[in-house]
């Protein structure tokens, strides 16, 4: 075992265990919020995995993560809006703690691999990361006002 799985399994260890939790049990707006910080986390721990086991191949599964990730959480504000407008969820921590955690490890990645295609297609998945938790943690927490809703 080597830093980065070991890495990877205490971000998945401790992360997806509140994650779990948080699906398991409580009201409807840690439900959702759990959901989205599940697949947030998902794509660094496939990104670490993928230094530690040398197989660029989970890169590509953490770039679909990162595109599919944020898309499943829209469309369940999507569907539950009624429900969420009444008592929005409230995941600025949390969303914060997880662009933090996907910054930072694209980062350490970016240094190990040095300047190559690899290194753009990090920064393009923690683009994807980041941005997509960004937008689909405010389309949660109240949506966005510009877009009417049905």
């Amino acid at each position: 075992m080597n830093g980065w799985t070991l890495a990877a399994t205490v971000t998945l260890g401790a992360g997806m265990g509140v994650a779990l939790w948080g699906v398991a049990t409580g009201p409807l707006r840690r439900r959702v919020v759990a959901q989205n910080l599940s697949t947030a986390l998902a794509c660094p721990v496939l990104l670490l995995l993928s230094e530690g086991y040398d197989r660029p191949s989970y890169v590509d599964l953490a770039l679909v993560l990162a595109l599919l990730g944020p898309v499943g959480t829209l469309v369940f504000a999507r569907l539950l809006a009624d429900e969420l407008a009444a008592d929005p969820p409230r995941a600025r921590g949390l969303t914060g703690a997880a662009a933090g955690l996907g910054a930072t490890v694209v980062v350490a990645l970016c240094v190990s691999t040095g300047p190559s295609r690899a290194m753009a297609k990090l920064l393009f998945v923690g683009a994807l990361l980041i941005g997509g938790n960004l937008v689909a943690s405010r389309a949660l927490s109240g949506g966005f006002r510009e877009v009417p809703r049905d």
